[in-house]
């Protein structure tokens, strides 16, 4: 087989008659045409990689011919240029596209380390985002394959790739968290209890914060913990995830989760396949959904629902997973294992309810990539199924994200019959526990609008509600809207306050919702270079930028390169608008141009 290597030092396996191709860019060519989102045009990898040549679409034939010389197995033809391996050729930056997972624990380095290209500026600003974006991918696989181990009764393998995930990002709650329970779980208490240790010191040392509850919780408990002996009959399990179903919606979270942590224990007693995939897939949810910072228990959960159900033959339950493992990844922004999980959802689905959801949450992604043409045809499509099957929720939640596609765009007329249609719904179903994020929304609305009162009115009424909820990402929402507020005013140590609190807010539990994360990192960028405090805005630029990248939020990266450029960086402007063109937003349009 032939194997290369672009992830570390880039280099050619032996055995197969090839060899390195000379010169850095040459491996730089080669990467790009691999991996760019489309096949791009000679004149465009002329202008890219060799501008400073004599004749810029001769050295690229040139280059071109060494690959195909030096690189056995591999094609590269064409105007644009497409890539073909032959049989037997592997790259090592492909495999998170592929089944296999082994050659995860092989992957070392970053993606064509030592190669810095210093005067191709577009080039690097592209290596630096795909790196981050290899990188968060491989990491997405390893937290996906550990989970699907722990739920499939291999905990203990479960440990190499948990382990991996922690090394490449420590920083990471999720991953410990994952690491620790699958050391549990395996039966290796002590070394659960090391890691936790080892977690807290990490994250009290480099970020000021304490491990969460989950983490240390995670030494001692598993997926489907029960809360008491089973009752041992089909009519016990199937009350008790009634039960939990009914307290979950009415907001009594704690009581919800014992219900259905009994429901799992019950099913699984009376030898019942069906029910126990439903309840553990209503468990995995709640975990998700109902409580923040469980999402690393309610992912093997809802992997464990998954095989149950699809050996019981469980379309549904199978589809709910699925969708709920791809919302999970949605928010965390991991964007390749997100797709496939939505995916294969969507393949399974087959009524309105459940394109509806699905379709949601893919509008959702979408949108925090910035690719608003799909987000709009994803999430409309999404509210008529809601429609044609009554779900007024689903609808509501649809339109709300349509709501702030529209918003971010500048199509405020737009923004607002969505925003306050989903108002509407949110208020006839009496969903307490969503209601701020719409309100947030409009709010900001009524801020551009001039109406500050009653902008103040819709924060004020989405902070308290987002507190009494304990709910981090709605807090971080109405948080930076108090401080728009405030700037709006003139209340500059007010605006830094409230864009503060809302930073430290929206990122306080390990599954936070990365968008509102760096949409608050943003605007607190902007706050700050408006008043010319680089000594705030630079840290706060810099960490917008690796959040945005690594979780691929296209028009956040744009941002924060013009960031990069208020604050002295001379090539950031021109990467700025080169990462712009693929992105469909007339606001943004009018953004680079002013700041020209």
């Amino acid at each position: 087989m032939g194997a290369i290597r672009l992830l570390g030092a880039p280099a050619v396996g032996q055995g197969d008659g090839s060899r390195a191709p000379r010169g850095r860019k040459a491996w730089a060519l080669f990467a790009y045409v691999l991996l760019a989102d489309r096949p791009p045009t000679r004149k465009r990898l002329a202008e890219m990689l060799f501008a400073d040549a004599d004749d810029p679409l001769g050295a690229l034939r040139w280059s071109l011919a060494e690959l195909r010389r030096a690189l056995q197995g591999v094609d590269l033809s064409g105007d644009p240029v497409v890539m073909t391996l032959g049989p037997g050729t592997s790259v090592d930056a492909l495999v998170t596209t592929g089944d296999s997972t082994e050659p995860l624990l092989e992957l070392s380095g970053e993606l064509l380390e030592g190669i810095d290209l210093e005067s191709c500026p577009e080039f690097e600003s592209w290596l630096l985002v795909e790196r981050y974006r290899l990188s968060a991918a491989i990491e997405g696989r390893l937290r996906e394959t550990a989970a699907s181990l722990v739920a499939s009764g291999r905990a203990a393998d479960a440990v190499a790739y948990a382990s991996k995930a922690v090394a490449m990002n420590p920083l990471e709650q999720g991953n410990h968290e994952l690491l620790v329970r699958s050391l549990a779980i395996s039966g290796n208490r002590p070394a659960a209890l090391r890691q936790v240790a080892v977690c807290a010191d990490l994250l009290r040392r480099e970020l000021g914060i304490e491990a969460s509850a989950a983490l240390r919780e995670a030494a001692d408990l598993g997926p489907g913990s029960t809360a008491g002996p089973a009752l041992g009959g089909h009519a016990a399990a199937a009350s008790q995830l009634e039960a939990g179903r009914a307290a979950i919606v009415a907001g009594a979270v704690d009581a919800g989760l014992q219900c259905l942590r009994r429901a799992v224990s019950e099913a699984e007693h009376c030898k019942d396949p069906v029910l126990r995939g439903r309840a553990l897939a209503a468990l995995g949810g709640a975990l998700v959904h109902a409580v923040r910072g469980r999402d690393e228990e309610g992912a093997i959960v809802l992997h464990e629902a998954i095989l149950v159900a699809e050996q019981a033959g469980d379309r549904s339950t199978s589809v709910l997973a699925h969708r709920e493992l791809g919302f999970v990844e949605v928010q965390a922004g991991r964007r390749q294992t997100a797709g496939n999980w939505l995916t294969k959802a969507q393949e399974l689905a087959e009524t309105d309810e459940e394109y509806a959801a699905i379709l949601g949450v893919r509008g959702m992604n979408s949108s925090d990539q910035g690719d608003y043409p799909a987000a709009f045809e994803q999430l409309g499509e999404s509210a008529e199924s809601a429609a044609r099957c009554g779900d007024r929720r689903q609808k509501a939640w649809s339109l709300s994200l349509t709501g702030r596609a529209h918003l971010l765009r500048e199509e405020y007329s737009q923004a607002a019959t969505a925003l306050r249609e989903s108002l509407e719904l949110v208020r006839q179903e009496r969903w307490i526990a969503f209601m701020p994020w719409p309100q947030a929304l409009n709010a900001e609305l009524e801020l551009y609008a001039g109406h500050v009162d009653a902008a103040a009115d819709g924060f004020e009424q989405a902070w308290v509600l987002g507190c009494q909820l304990n709910d981090p990402c709605w807090e971080g929402m109405a948080g930076r809207g108090l401080g728009l507020l405030s700037a709006g005013r003139g209340d500059h140590a007010g605006a830094t306050e409230w864009l503060a609190q809302a930073a430290s807010r929206a990122s306080r539990e390990p599954d936070r919702y990365q968008w509102v994360h760096a949409h608050v990192l943003d605007a607190a960028s902007t706050a700050a270079l408006a008043r010319d405090d680089e000594e705030r805005a630079r840290p706060l630029v810099n960490q917008l930028a690796e959040v945005a990248a690594r979780c691929e939020m296209r028009e956040l990266m744009v941002r924060a390169k013009l960031h990069h450029a208020h604050l002295g960086d001379t090539t950031a402007a021109d990467s700025a608008r080169l990462l712009a063109t693929a992105i469909d937003n007339p606001a943004l349009d009018t953004l680079i141009h002013n700041s020209s």
